[in-house]
């Protein structure tokens, strides 16, 4: 089986630990459009790609006794190095000298012993912009500060998806979409043009793994609607929703299918990666 995850950072990286214990055939086509913390300082520097959310999905797919995978969480607390994770310096660091950030996302993952794929969702960094109530926003961590948001697009509009991303997407079997931040990390990787037209056009069975709760302020107030909404209206259709059944979505209606599971770890915080592969298998039978 060929399974596909698309968006960015935490949610995309449960995911990936998810579909890995179902396939070895397993790519993440993740964003890059984060301009916070360590991501951030290291873009205004060096004028590169976000890493931070690579950095997060390569791990999820690495070997966990490779030693450079027990470090590439590791953070600095001292200097200028402060608050900078080994990750991401190494793959900046790969990237200023190449120029070319596939290739330094997959001399990584050779090291690290990687089952599978990580693909950056663009050829190069892009910046979010966005359409709100109080007007337009632009970069990642100024939208996420927004509660009415109504469209996102990516600065360059243009911007290209590799070819990588594209027939991953084309050729799978199951692609999830989520979960995590709806328009900064999942709809930040989604409207690349090349991945928006990809999942468009695929056979593959199309997943939104939905929230546990809206995330406050980016989706304050909303329903597991406004999220189908909102991904409809960015050129993303689903063909069924996972959904929590304890979650605050569970029961409220919905236009696309529901599959309701037990997804959430003991603590409710996020996403049980044991559940979430369990769900996934389920509604595929």
């Amino acid at each position: 089986m060929r399974v596909v995850a698309v968006g960015g950072g935490h949610g995309t990286a449960v995911s990936l630990r998810a579909l890995r214990r179902l396939a070895t055939d397993v790519t993440g086509v993740v964003s890059v459009a984060d301009d916070g913390g360590s991501t951030g300082r290291l873009r205004a520097m060096l004028n590169v790609a976000a890493v931070g959310d690579l950095r997060k999905c390569l791990g999820a797919l690495a070997d966990p006794d490779n030693p450079l995978t027990q470090s590439f969480e590791h953070r600095f607390h001292v200097g200028e190095l402060n608050g900078h994770a080994v990750g991401n310096l190494l793959l900046v660091g790969l990237l200023d000298a190449t120029g070319n950030l596939e290739e330094s996302v997959r001399a990584v993952a050779q090291v690290m012993g990687v089952t599978g794929s990580i693909v950056p969702a663009s050829c190069e960094g892009v910046v979010l912009l966005a359409s709100t109530e109080d007007g337009p926003t632009r970069g990642q961590t100024e939208v996420a500060r927004s509660s009415t948001i109504r469209q996102i697009s990516v600065e360059p509009a243009n911007a290209a998806a590799p070819i990588a991303a594209v027939e991953a997407i084309e050729r799978a079997d199951v692609v999830l979409i989520g979960p995590g931040s709806l328009f900064t990390s999942v709809l930040a990787a989604c409207v690349i043009p090349g991945i928006t037209q990809a999942l468009a056009g695929t056979s593959a069975r199309k997943i939104y793994v939905a929230n546990l709760r809206p995330q406050v302020p980016e989706t304050s107030g909303y329903s597991l609607q406004d999220h189908v909404d909102a991904l409809v209206r960015h050129g993303v259709a689903s063909d069924v929703v996972l959904v929590d059944e304890n979650s605050i979505f569970a029961g409220q209606a919905c236009t696309m299918p529901v599959l309701l599971a037990d997804l959430a770890r003991e603590d409710g915080l996020v996403h049980d990666v044991q559940k979430l592969a369990e769900a996934v298998v389920a509604q595929m039978r």
